[in-house]
C-alpha cells in the first residue's frame, strides 16, 4: 500500500498559567500600556501641584486682611490649583484612552488566534463562539483598567507619602500604618472573590454554549414539541448563572466597603492629628508643629495615597475575570491534547475487505451478523437491500463511525485504522451534506481546504453545479433543492484526491432527470477509485460492477 507522510500532531500540555498567560498576551500591546501607567504614575505631579496651591492660598488669604499683594498671591495659588485640575483632567484622559486602545489590540489579537483555532479544527465551533464572545470581552477591563492601576498602586502611594513626610513625618507614618491594613484587606477580598469568579464564568460559558446549540438545532427541537423542556433548561441554567453573579457582587460590595472603611479612617486620624496639632491640644508629645498651610497641605495630598488603591480595588474583579477566562481563550496549539494522526491518503485505488464484520446497537440484535465482502481495487459496488438492513451502516464501519463489536475490515491486506477507519482515505457524500453558514464555493472547500479556485470550479462544473458559486447559504441550506445539495456532496467527492469513494443514497428523491444527470456525475467521480454506493435504484445498480444484496 502506498502512503504518503501524514502531518504530526500538535503536543499534549504540561500545564496551565493564567497570569502567564495573560502577561503573555499583553506583550502585543506593550506601548500603549506602559505609555498609560506612565501618565497615571504621572497623576501624582499635578496632584501634589493642586494640594500645594490650595493650602498656600488658604493660608494667604489668612493672613491678607485687606493687603492687596497678599490677595494676588491667594488669587495666583488658586489658579495654580485650577491649573493642576485641568492638567489632571487630561492626564486621566490620555491614560484612558491608552489603556482601552492596549486592550482593543490585546482582544483583536487573541480573538483571531481563536477563530484560528476553530478553523484549524482545535477547538468545536461552540467553544470558539463563547471564546470569542465572552471570553475575549472578559480581558478588556484587565488591559483597559487592571493593568495600568496595579503599576501606579505599587509606585503612586509610595511616592505621595514621602511627598506627605516633608510637611509632616507623623501624618505620613500613620498613613503608612493604615496603607497596611488596607492591602491587607485587598489580598482577603481578591482571595474571596476568586473562585466565585471562576465559577460565574463557567456559569456563563455553559449558558451560552446551551444557548447556541439550541438556536441551531431549532428545527429539531420543534420537529419533536420539546419547547417546554428545552424553555426549562435554558431556565436552571439562567438561574445558575444569576446566583453566581449575585455571589460575585456582594464579595465585591463587601470587599469595597471594607476598604472604604480603611481609608476613611486613616484620613480621620490625619485630620485629627492636624487639628489638634495646630491647636496645641495633643496630649503626647511629638517632633513637629505644624502650621496652617502644611497641615492643608497634608490634608490635600492624604487621599492621593489612597486614590491609586482604589481604582486597583475597583479594577480587581476585571483581574478574576480574566484569569477565570484566560483558560477558554488561550490557543489550543499548544494546550489540545494530542489527536490521532490523520489517516494517511492513498495514492492506488484499494482492495477493501470485510472479515466477520458484526455490528449491533445497544445490545439488540445485529444488523450486520458476520459480514463477508471482497470489493476488488477499482470496482464500483451497490450495496442494496430493504430499509434497515444495514447499508449506511456498512459505509459507517468504513469511516470508523460505528464500532465493530466482531471482525475487522483491511484494505490491501492490511487491517483499517480503528481510529476514524477510512475517514482520511475516502471521499464521502451522505444522504444529506452538511451545510455551513457561507458561500456555496466555501462549502465545496471544506473537502479539501487547500484547494485552489480553480479546482474548485472545476470541482462545481463537473458535479452540474450552475450559477454564482458566490451565492450565500445558511446552515440548513434552505436555498438549495435537493438535487443542489447532493451535487455539493458529490462536488467535494470530486474535489477530494481519496481512493476511496462512499456515496450513501446519492439519487433518493430525485425526479428521473435529475437521478440521470446525478448518474453521470457518480460515473466521472468513480473512475480510478474503489468505489462502494449504499442505494435503492435500480439505476445506480445498473453502472456498478457489482450488486451485493443485504
Amino acid at each position: 500500500m502506498t502512503v504518503q507522510d501524514p502531518a504530526m500532531a500538535p503536543a499534549a500540555p504540561v500545564g496551565f498559567d493564567a497570569r502567564l498567560w495573560l502577561k503573555g498576551a499583553g506583550a502585543s500591546a506593550e506601548t500603549p500600556l506602559r505609555l498609560a501607567s506612565i501618565l497615571t504614575v504621572a497623576d501624582l505631579i499635578p496632584a501634589t501641584g493642586f494640594a500645594a496651591g490650595l493650602a498656600l492660598s488658604v493660608d494667604a488669604l489668612t493672613r491678607a486682611s485687606g493687603d492687596p499683594a497678599a490677595t494676588m498671591g491667594a488669587v495666583a495659588w488658586v489658579a495654580l490649583a485650577a491649573l493642576c485640575l485641568g492638567v489632571r483632567g487630561l492626564l486621566g484622559r490620555f491614560a484612558a484612552e491608552a489603556g482601552f486602545r492596549a486592550a482593543r489590540q490585546v482582544k483583536s489579537s487573541v480573538r483571531r488566534t481563536v477563530l484560528a483555532d476553530v478553523f484549524a479544527g482545535r477547538r468545536t465551533a461552540r467553544q470558539g463562539v463563547v471564546a470569542a464572545a465572552e471570553g475575549v470581552e472578559a480581558l478588556d477591563g484587565y488591559y483597559a483598567r487592571f493593568a495600568v492601576a496595579r503599576t501606579a498602586a505599587v509606585v503612586s502611594p509610595l511616592v505621595a507619602i514621602g511627598v506627605i513626610a516633608v510637611a509632616s513625618p507623623v501624618v505620613a507614618g500613620v498613613l503608612a500604618f493604615t496603607l497596611l491594613t488596607f492591602v491587607a484587606g485587598m489580598a482577603l477580598a481578591g482571595m474571596a472573590a476568586a473562585d466565585e469568579s471562576r465559577r460565574q464564568f463557567a456559569a456563563l460559558e455553559k449558558l451560552s454554549g446551551l444557548f447556541l446549540d439550541r438556536v441551531r438545532s431549532l428545527p429539531a427541537v420543534l420537529a419533536f414539541q420539546a419547547e417546554d423542556r428545552v424553555t426549562a433548561q435554558t431556565a436552571v441554567v439562567s438561574e445558575e448563572l444569576a446566583e453566581r453573579t449575585a455571589r460575585v457582587l456582594r464579595i465585591a460590595f463587601m470587599s469595597s466597603g471594607v476598604l472604604e472603611f480603611f481609608s476613611a479612617l486613616a484620613m480621620a486620624l490625619a485630620a485629627v492629628y492636624c487639628g489638634f496639632n495646630l491647636l496645641r491640644l495633643l496630649p503626647f508629645p511629638v517632633p513637629e508643629q505644624l502650621d496652617l498651610a502644611r497641615a492643608f497641605f497634608v490634608l490635600a495630598m492624604a487621599p492621593e495615597v489612597y486614590a491609586p488603591m482604589r481604582r486597583l480595588a475597583a479594577a480587581y474583579h476585571d483581574r478574576q475575570a480574566a484569569e477565570a477566562a484566560a483558560p477558554s481563550v488561550a490557543s489550543n496549539a499548544a494546550t489540545a491534547p494530542t489527536m490521532p494522526a490523520p489517516s494517511p491518503l492513498l495514492i492506488d485505488a484499494p482492495g477493501v475487505r470485510f472479515r466477520q464484520v458484526t455490528v449491533a446497537y445497544d445490545g439488540g440484535p445485529p444488523v450486520l451478523d458476520r459480514f463477508e465482502l471482497d470489493v476488488r481495487s477499482g470496482q464500483i459496488v451497490a450495496i442494496t437491500g430493504a430499509s434497515g438492513s444495514g447499508k449506511s451502516t456498512l459505509l459507517h464501519v468504513l469511516l470508523g463511525l460505528v464500532p465493530l463489536n466482531a471482525g475487522w475490515v483491511e484494505v490491501d491486506g492490511a487491517p483499517s485504522p480503528e481510529a476514524g477507519g477510512l475517514a482520511g482515505l475516502a471521499a464521502w457524500a451522505g444522504q444529506t451534506p452538511v451545510i455551513v453558514p457561507g458561500t456555496m464555493f466555501d462549502n465545496i472547500r471544506l473537502a479539501r481546504r487547500e484547494a485552489s479556485s480553480g479546482q474548485v470550479m472545476r470541482a462545481a462544473a463537473e458535479a452540474g453545479l450552475k450559477g454564482d458559486l458566490n451565492r450565500m447559504l445558511d446552515e440548513r441550506g434552505g436555498s438549495l433543492s435537493g438535487g443542489e445539495q447532493r451535487r455539493i456532496g458529490l462536488a467535494r467527492a470530486l474535489l477530494k484526491p481519496a481512493a476511496v469513494l462512499l456515496l450513501d443514497e446519492p439519487t433518493a428523491n430525485l425526479d428521473a432527470k435529475s437521478e440521470a444527470e446525478v448518474l453521470d456525475v457518480i460515473r466521472r467521480a468513480a473512475a480510478g477509485r474503489t468505489t462502494l454506493v449504499a442505494t435503492h435504484s435500480t439505476a445506480v445498480m445498473a453502472i456498478a460492477d457489482r450488486v451485493v444484496r443485504l
